[in-house]
């Protein structure tokens, strides 16, 4: 049984971006769930969505008046800022009970079935976040970063398109275009970063006539230890 909702890493180079938020989560609309924002403790009001089944977990067995440790997939929204995709909750004192409503909406979702009965308390603490991908920007003196992140072909067979995360934190600039795996804390409408592993650098893909192509890093389920670390990254 998992006694985390936030799967390990299996492979190197596995993309991913999810995280968890405590607080209090108001639907625009109280008859229909999927939309609307997550009043964090600290007081921040920021936009949220619903997905898959945690909606039906929602009804049936949370009280929503009261706040609760979400698991999230971080987005980026302008002129908003921080956008979470609500994908499970993380309470096992109130679930353990409760029947199994998985749902995989991408790598790191959450598995409700396996959740034992333990303190409510993940030892990263609260606004803790994962994100793995290729760094495509990064400035040092303003603390500015953006990472792409790749997401699995879905069922149907088609490739959603990767997304760019914008986070705060300083990463030297010779790590641009490498493969990067960062923790990061939730601070108002940011993620900062709060420590961070290069993985390697991106596959070149070489020049329009196809000379010196490799393929880049496989979109996958895990994430792994292979390290040229520069930060030493939780355990």
């Amino acid at each position: 049984m998992r006694a985390h909702p936030i799967s390990p890493v299996t492979e190197p180079l596995q993309y991913r971006a999810i995280g968890i938020v405590r607080g209090v989560y108001e639907p625009v609309d109280p008859e229909q769930l999927t939309r609307g924002l997550i009043r964090t403790v600290d007081g921040e009001a920021i936009e949220a969505v619903v997905l898959g089944r945690l909606l039906t977990l929602m009804r049936r067995h949370l009280d929503l008046a009261e706040p609760h440790l979400w698991v999230v997939y971080p987005r980026s929204r302008e002129p908003q800022g921080l956008h979470l995709q609500m994908v499970g909750v993380w309470e096992p004192s109130t679930l353990a009970e409760a029947p199994a409503e998985p749902e995989t909406v991408e790598p790191g979702a959450p598995d409700q079935a396996d959740a034992p009965v333990q303190a409510d308390a993940l030892p990263e603490g609260d606004d803790y976040f994962s994100v793995r991908g290729e760094l495509i920007y990064t400035r040092p003196e303003t603390g500015d970063l953006v990472i792409k992140v790749r997401q699995q072909p879905r069922a149907d067979g088609s490739k959603p398109v990767p997304f760019k995360l914008q986070l705060k934190g300083v990463v030297p600039l010779e790590h641009l275009r490498h493969f990067v795996a960062l923790d990061l804390r939730r601070q108002a409408q940011d993620l900062q970063l709060e420590r961070f592993e290069v993985i390697g650098p991106m596959a070149v893909r070489g020049s329009r006539g196809g000379k010196g192509r490799r393929d880049g890093p496989a979109r996958s389920h895990g994430g792994g230890n292979r390290r040229s670390a520069v930060s030493r990254p939780r355990g």
